[in-house]
């Protein structure tokens, strides 16, 4: 096999010499090697089985001899040089190399299958390289290429993207798994709630109730939070977002000795920009007035509170990305990234009805591109293991009900949203809607009548005010129901609610 030389390459480098011809790394030897011990002893194709592929090999007929026994071997049927034989004779590949002669003489070579796996990682790590270098002439030519429906920056993505691909390749050897270890995945896990005095396994949201409830946010785990506008869904998410970025989990090094990581979360959000939601935080943490944070409405106490609040969240891993519009490829490249960088404990994505679909695959059905979506942030919450939250928008369907409640049905576009997730949740404020229908004097009402109805529309403003309703409507592996926060509209906040009957006794 030859190497083909890039004609860009040389356009960069000027001169041909630059860039002397060289052949892929490759390893026949090798290869030789580990044929010959699974041709010896098929128990030695049990060994690479999980990792090596056909395609791995830089001899054709070393790809073809590979592949013949493994068919044969995962038929439960012996793979020999004789029984391979009729096989190959007519195999065009093989006859160049000395057809069934060459099959008997790699057999007869001698192998230690103690080696078998060291022999497959070699031919691997050779493969890998060969791979590099042809998408390193790829990212090169493309870039060379100009077109209206790629441009520089989704190509860096592309490649960030094909790159972790090929990073990934043979180290997630999935498969079928003795039920020994997904037993001792479950203990583990069971193991981390018993040592957090039964609260949760997952990661903490901050809200002791709701965690009862979830048991934590699940890695793996895609959590839907919707909402009708101004319900405090984004307020919630970010909350959430801040108190996951602020705690700190406890792992073991290889002496069992204890030690703490902080959690790291990345907030995709696709409606607001960067500065605001940073302003809300700010807000949150010094109690300072949204409003007042975007007119510069503040006194020298409230200015010395942002600024003490500032100082506090420097450090804080929250990663913030605030392009409109992005696709699922793009959005799974940078968490990817961020992961490898910093580590990742949550992804938050605000919202997914404002996500697009990557370019040439747009349909006219948004119901189908909503559907793809969700599969998509599911799929990516288990490929990097963390859970992800995203928000969703409801229909107007919850607006025309006396009980404005959401339900499951007014999941807007829902097609496969409520199917992909494993916890539904909605965002719930009665004073929202009290507010908003304050009454008015009937014709020809009596007076008395008219100030009863106001009365108990007070009394219902009164009991709603500051709280906010988490409704539960799904949990894939635990209990649904309802779980009561206090919310300031102010600052945007929401915090655990404690009863009147709960707290303290002043006197």
């Amino acid at each position: 096999m030859e190497a083909q030389s890039s004609p860009h390459l040389s356009a960069v480098s000027g001169t041909d010499s630059a860039f002397p011809e060289r052949m892929p790394p490759s390893n026949l030897e090798a290869e030789q090697a580990l044929l010959a011990a699974i041709l010896a002893n098929n128990h030695a194709y049990e060994k690479v089985a999980g990792f090596l592929q056909p395609d791995h090999f830089t001899d054709p007929a070393h790809a073809r001899l590979f592949e013949a026994c493994r068919t044969l071997i995962e038929r439960g049927q012996l793979a020999t040089a004789i029984t391979l034989k009729n096989h190959f004779e007519q195999d065009g590949a093989l006859a160049d190399v000395g057809g069934a002669k060459y099959l008997a003489e790699l057999q007869a070579s001698y192998v230690n299958i103690v080696d078998v796996k060291h022999y497959g990682r070699i031919i691997h790590d050779l493969y890998l390289r060969r791979e590099l270098i042809e998408l390193g002439e790829d990212i090169v030519n493309k870039a060379y290429e100009h077109s209206l429906d790629s441009d520089a920056l989704q190509q860096i993505e592309g490649s960030e993207e094909r790159l972790y691909r090929l990073a990934e390749t043979g180290l997630s050897e999935g498969g079928l798994q003795g039920f020994g270890n997904a037993l001792s995945e479950a203990v583990g896990l069971i193991e981390a709630a018993y040592r957090r005095d039964g609260d949760l396994a997952g990661v903490s949201t901050g809200f002791t109730d709701l965690d009862k409830l979830l048991g934590g946010l699940h890695k793996s785990d895609l959590l839907i939070l919707a909402g009708r506008p101004s319900m405090g869904k984004t307020a919630l998410a970010t909350n959430i977002a801040f108190n996951v970025a602020r705690s700190k989990r406890v792992e073991r090094d290889e002496n069992g000795q204890a030690y703490e990581v902080p959690e790291s979360v990345a907030f995709f959000s696709l409606e607001m920009s960067a500065d605001q939601l940073a302003s809300r935080i700010l807000s949150e943490q010094s109690g300072v007035r949204s409003d007042s944070l975007r007119k510069g409405e503040i006194n020298q106490e409230e200015f010395e509170s942002i600024f003490e609040a500032s100082r506090n969240l420097q450090n804080l891993r929250l990663f913030i990305d605030d392009t409109p519009a992005i696709n699922i490829p793009a959005l799974r490249t940078r968490a990817r990234r961020l992961k490898r960088q910093h580590g990742l404990s949550l992804i938050v994505v605000d919202y997914l009805q404002l996500m697009s679909v990557p370019a040439g695959t747009r349909s006219d059905n948004r119901v189908q591109e909503i559907s793809d979506i969700t599969r998509g942030l599911k799929a990516l919450a288990k490929d990097l293991d963390v859970p992800v939250i995203a928000l969703s928008q409801l229909s107007r369907a919850v607006e025309q009900r006396e009980d404005k409640r959401p339900q499951l049905a007014d999941l807007r576009e829902s097609g496969s949203i409520e199917q992909d997730a494993d916890v539904v949740m909605f965002v719930y404020r009665e004073q929202y809607y009290l507010e908003r229908a304050e009454p008015v004097h009937r014709e020809n009402e009596a007076e008395d009548k008219y100030q009863e109805r106001y009365q108990r529309w007070q009394q219902r403003c009164e009991a709603a005010y500051g709280l906010a309703e988490v409704i539960v409507a799904k949990q894939r592996h635990g209990p649904i129901g309802i779980r009561t926060l206090a919310f300031e509209g102010d600052t945007t906040r929401f915090s655990d609610f404690i009863p009147d009957d709960h707290l303290p006794d002043a006197r």
